[in-house]
């Protein structure tokens, strides 16, 4: 299609409208679509929880079917991880982790160097939405985004975030997205911890940029008969592009009528625009002082 207004006025009546445009423009596109189709749309929902609700309201008004595309949760890796806590093997989980030290050119992205909390909006939401899909949403969050005296323009490109959970679960994620020296101490993994087992997960795609590096599945089993033994599982595929297929694959079977469950719904997704936005007000809001 040539413009926006022919895909909108003669795609077929199953489509499914994929829209990838800088958040503060989603809204404006989806004015655009016929009412009662199906979209599936880039993440962030909007550039704050403002135009979140904006967004979440449109849909509902136009009854879209509309889903955003966090597709970490279908990461290869992350489904390997969640087969296992589902069958029981590690026990109840007690401690979720993610752990980024990388280096990534956000300068390659300009548009990022005009977007409060950029950090936070673009990339640890991915981590959000993966922790709310594990634990379920948590009561409150503590945050703090920061500069690097490299990229000063950016608001935030190294974070720290910590859920609350209550007493006994604990998650944190932590990236800092300037460890520009080399390879060897660079860190990118998601850990979960249970009663009677753990599971760590590497994400390779991050690390090494832009080359990458090969992804890693370990678990641990505790046993009586034996010290922990740690197990490393080959897992086809990785984040990237792997997770795009089972982003839309899910609204394509929601649409069939194949489950009756659209686990990345705006309904949903709104909740993880709430966390994304109570992690910014946390950071803005600053430390309990002494």
């Amino acid at each position: 299609y040539e413009s926006l207004a022919q895909a909108a006025t003669q795609a077929p009546a199953d489509a499914v409208f994929d829209v990838a445009v800088p958040a503060s423009q989603i809204i404006h596109v989806l004015r655009q679509l016929p009412d009662g189709r199906a979209v599936l749309i880039q993440k962030p929902m909007g550039d704050n929880l403002a135009q979140a609700r904006d967004i979440l309201e449109l849909c509902r008004a136009k009854g879209l079917t509309a889903a955003i595309n966090f597709q970490m949760r279908w990461a290869p890796f992350i489904i390997a991880a969640r087969s296992l806590i589902a069958q029981g093997a590690i026990g109840e989980v007690h401690d979720m982790e993610v752990r980024v030290t990388v280096y990534t050119p956000w300068q390659l992205w300009p548009f990022l160097q005009e977007v409060p909390h950029a950090e936070i909006l673009y990339h640890s939401i991915h981590y959000i939405d993966l922790v709310r899909s594990f634990l379920g949403d948590p009561t409150g969050i503590y945050a703090k985004t920061v500069k690097h005296p490299s990229l000063t323009s950016m608001d935030g490109s190294r974070t720290n975030l910590i859920f609350d959970y209550g007493d006994v679960l604990r998650c944190n994620v932590e990236t800092n997205h300037h460890h520009a020296y080399g390879l060897r101490h660079q860190e990118s993994y998601v850990k979960w911890e249970g009663t009677r087992g753990a599971i760590m997960a590497k994400m390779g795609l991050l690390m090494n940029y832009p080359q990458g590096e090969p992804d890693a599945f370990e678990y641990c089993i505790l046993t009586e008969a034996e010290e922990p033994v740690w197990r490393a599982v080959a897992i086809e595929g990785s984040w990237f592009p792997d997770a795009f297929i089972g982003s839309m694959s899910s609204l394509m079977r929601y649409l069939n009528g194949e489950t009756n469950t659209l686990p990345t719904s705006v309904e949903d997704a709104f909740r993880t625009m709430q966390v994304v936005d109570a992690a910014c007000r946390s950071s803005d809001a600053g430390a309990t002082t002494i």
